[in-house]
């Protein structure tokens, strides 16, 4: 079994091999994969070690007479979907396979990450056999049990103090934003609505901001599409993600079925670049960071050559009076209003802009993007029919690679492309994200922006930026709930260094397991200036293991009833089948236990159930409005998680509502054919079922300034003369997220013992690698934002001004990682997994300033010299492969 610290794995694969079959009274409970947004139905099947089913369709919980000669989905388990679990404190045979759903895998189809989800389940024979088990407090630097009472007093008492004598801003809360409702729920009712503290950001951003802020300035739910409207689309846009690697039955049964045209924009060839460029489709292998000159440059050639979808914009883009519409006559604050007051046009200024604006030209844009000038007209001509009678149906799909690079600037360009070529409101014609979890975020109150000292010049607030927060001293209390906060975070050894030195390196350390001086010592540290470190999570991960100093054992899939809904908004449950390992608890139990501890109302939660039926009413009126579901259960005498069990794969698709006793789901927002019925007991808008968000219910047009970015990435980018390559990131087919499963997967293990950077062949031989060849990647020019939060003019948020006024320091980022040498990258760019722990992390490598609009990360523009430190270890690479990926 591998070490989640270290940098190689030495698992070996020891392959089962029989499963034994389900006896027919098995128990056979409904669930869904825990990993992508596409949340494909399973089905986690459990009976007694000892008992076993036959081969005969009556002797087996299949059906099915063995052995059988053709495919029956769900009915061939393989030895991954096959492990060993406590329940009832008992040892159980467990199962889980795929189920067929009418909507998401409809032939009952997994993704290599689904397919062995069986064993990621908590097993004392198994590598899973390191999962937390029993609360942790760091006693003269060990790690040691200690009990829940005791644990949720320490939080409390220190957390409590901390709040009353500093105040709200010294408090903060780092913690997954897509869990399950009923995590996520608890989480935010602590921080933001009986705290109230605006310290609070997400697991994968330094701020609570949204992901794809320009889609959302113009009025899109990122979420808005079904499944059947990529299907149905004749042509695709992809940008900054690969469906088929990260997405693969989003891919394989929706997209590929449909056989629409794709126009793949990235700088790496992927496995579904390859499809779609086998399929009359278009790669756009673009330079990294650039999007938004590309998207710029296509917006003006489609507008210079009257391929724009005009209908389209003239009903739907906004229009001079509508842009001031939900205005109001004060300060205007809110992210999306101060935006569209500096930068949102009508159709008319907006393309007056266009086609004056320099870095728009084509010349421009093969310049900077790489992209040769007859690939971006040939995609111009596919998105648009290119004058011909019949358009065709274009949609616009995008993900992290787009808005992790340089995040307004290419989601708001990306946006108006999209609105231009007519897509937004209709049957595959859509706009939306590809998606990376799945929707599990519930947020009991909303974020207090107000409080929040990020000021973007007189007007205009911004969601915090949580790391720089913290780099100036401003938190002495930190909780940290299922992230990997350092390895996330960009210029992530700087943040590491900072937190080890105010944590686990303060001189304030506990001593004695007495729970009195465990408080007296923690806040004193708190009064020094340092820092208080509390930490929930499965694993002992780089937080936990080396800096919290209490660590709170949580229990997660499988472990409790839980809800949430995928990338199509189809609600499910997520359905407890085994016993979570020794004294484990979900996260909305810990904070419960705290949050009343500390003087709280509002958290008599008993049970998983009791948090739903309380968080449906802080879902009205957004995407996953599920408010319905609960009164529709309360009138027909049912439990909503009875109902949900019962709805088993097939689920709600959300958002719903409530009509003559029956609920009606929505398939695609902003559609104006739908029909909302006045609903039943509830009070319920859903505005953004038949318009677009905004006060308008149109869409706004934004321009795209590449100035506000330029003078930072010229700084940041790659340096020839010093043999620099860019080092951009992303997820693989084969691994999820931080690979916490994934380490504990021997198969997967086997094929990547450590993190790998694919390297060019050309730039492999200038510099004497060959595959299997580990590399230390050096970045001495990582660029660190330490304070200013309140710039009075916009051009002071500019990189050259920040760092002119004081507020960038320089500090140096290292990783290691094996070299594999494939053309899938162009020469001067390399690719590495983002999230490996340890001292594989790509995080390193990249500097830690933010958008400056939007607070948001860009962690794809990391970069580094290259040189050989060793070769992997011959008996790990004799079960490795590295054929040509092209």
């Amino acid at each position: 079994m591998s070490n989640a610290g270290n940098n190689i794995s030495f698992s070996t694969v020891l392959p089962e091999d029989r499963v034994p079959l389900p006896p027919p009274d098995a128990d056979i409970k409904p669930t869904a994969c825990d990993y992508c947004i596409v949340g494909c139905a399973y089905r986690a099947i459990t009976w007694p070690v000892g008992k076993e089913g036959g081969p005969k369709a009556n002797e087996n919980a299949f059906g099915v007479d063995y052995p059988i000669t053709e495919s029956l989905v769900g009915s061939w388990p393989s030895p991954n979907q096959h492990t060993i679990v406590l329940k009832n404190g008992e040892p159980h045979h467990c199962i889980v396979t795929p189920a067929i759903s009418e909507r998401v895998n409809r032939s009952g189809n997994h993704s290599v990450r689904g397919g062995g989800i069986a064993q990621k389940c908590y097993s004392p024979w198994k590598p899973t056999a390191d999962r937390l088990q029993t609360p942790l407090l760091r006693v003269r630097g060990y790690l040691q049990p200690i009990s829940w009472e005791d644990a949720t007093t320490i939080a409390a008492e220190v957390g409590r103090y901390v709040f009353d004598k500093y105040g709200e801003m010294a408090y903060g809360v780092k913690a997954y934003s897509y869990q399950f409702y009923e995590n996520t729920y608890a989480i935010t009712k602590l921080a933001l609505q009986s705290i109230e503290t605006p310290v609070y950001a997400h697991h994968d951003k330094p701020s609570a901001q949204d992901d794809a802020s320009g889609l959302e300035d113009m009025g899109i739910d990122t979420f808005g599409p079904s499944y059947d409207d990529w299907a149905e689309s004749d042509v695709i846009f992809i940008s900054g993600t690969d469906p088929y690697e990260t997405k693969t039955i989003l891919f394989t049964e929706h997209i590929m079925e449909g056989r629409c045209k794709l126009v793949m924009v990235l700088p790496r060839k992927s496995r579904g670049v390859t499809w779609a460029e086998e399929n009359d489709g278009i790669w756009l292998q673009v330079t990294v960071g650039t999007d938004t000159i590309l998207h710029n440059a296509m917006c003006r050639y489609i507008i210079e050559k009257g391929w724009q979808d005009q209908h389209h914009i003239d009903e739907w883009a906004a229009g001079s009076e509508e842009l001031d519409w939900g205005m109001g006559r004060g300060t205007r604050n809110t992210p999306w209003q101060w935006r569209s007051t500096r930068w949102g046009k009508s159709f008319k200024k907006w393309k007056k802009w266009l086609l004056k604006e320099k870095y728009a030209e084509m010349g421009y844009a093969v310049k900077m993007t790489g992209i040769p000038r007859k690939k971006i007209i040939a995609a111009c001509k596919l998105l648009t029919g290119g004058g011909k009678k019949r358009r065709p149906k274009a949609s616009f799909m995008l993900e992290k690679g787009n808005y992790w690079s340089n995040n307004y600037l290419n989601t708001i360009s990306f946006g108006n492309l999209a609105i231009i070529c007519g897509a937004g409101t209709r049957d595959g014609q859509v706009i939306g994200r590809a998606g990376g979890h799945q929707r599990g975020g519930v947020s009991a109150a909303s974020y207090p922006r107000s409080k929040t000292p990020e000021r973007f010049g007189k007007i205009g607030r911004k969601a915090l930026n949580v790391d720089n927060w913290v780099r100036t001293g401003h938190v002495r209390f930190m909780w940290v709930i299922g992230t990997n906060w350092i390895e996330a975070m960009q210029g992530s050894q700087d943040l590491g260094d900072y937190i080890k030195a105010h944590t686990s390196a303060s001189k304030h350390q506990i001593e004695r397991f007495e729970v009195e001086h465990a408080i007296q010592v923690l806040k004193a540290r708190a009064d020094a200036g340092d820092m208080v470190l509390i930490n929930n999570e499965i694993y002992l991960r780089t937080i936990g293991n080396q800096f919290a100093d209490l660590v709170m054992p949580a229990a997660t899939w499988g472990e409790e009833d839980f809800t949430r809904a995928q990338g199509e908004r189809i609600l499910r449950i997520y359905s407890k089948f085994y016993d979570p390992p020794g004294d484990a608890k979900p996260d909305w139990w810990i904070i419960a236990q705290v949050a009343k501890k500390m003087g709280f109302e509002g958290y008599n939660w008993k049970t998983s159930e009791d948090v739903f039926k309380e968080l449906g009413r802080f879902t009205r009126n957004s995407r996953q409005d599920l408010a319905p579901l609960l009164m529709w259960a309360k009138l027909n005498g049912k439990q909503p998680y009875d109902v949900l069990r019962q709805r088993a794969a097939t689920g709600y698709q959300l958002p719903l509502r409530l009509h003559n006793n029956r609920l009606i789901e929505t398939k695609r927002l902003h559609n104006p054919h739908v029909h909302i019925e006045s609903p039943q007991g509830i009070s319920t808008k859903l505005k953004r079922a038949g318009s677009f968000t905004k006060p308008s219910g149109k869409l706004i047009l934004h321009v795209a300034d590449w100035k506000l970015f330029e003078d930072y990435y010229e700084r940041i980018k790659p340096k020839k003369e010093k043999g620099e390559l860019w080092v951009t990131c992303g997820r693989i087919n084969a691994i999820w997220q931080s690979v916490f499963d994934d380490l504990r997967k021997p198969y997967i293990m086997q094929k990547h013992p450590m993190n790998f950077v694919e390297m060019n062949p050309k730039d492999a031989k200038a510099r004497g690698l060959k595959n299997g060849d580990i590399v230390a990647m050096e970045n001495d020019e990582v660029y660190i934002q330490k304070g200013g939060f309140y710039r009075a003019r916009h051009k002071d948020f500019l990189f050259t001004n920040l760092e002119k006024d004081g507020y960038i320091y320089k500090t140096q980022g290292s990783a290691s990682a094996m070299v594999y040498v494939t053309s899938v990258v162009p020469p001067g760019t390399t690719f590495m997994y983002f999230m490996w722990p340890g001292g594989g992390a790509s995080n390193a490598l990249s500097s830690a300033v933010a958008d400056p609009l939007t607070n948001a990360p860009r962690y794809k523009l990391g970069k580094a010299v290259f040189r050989k430190i060793g070769t992997i270890p011959d008996h790990l690479k004799a079960r490795m492969t590295f054929k040509e990926k092209a």
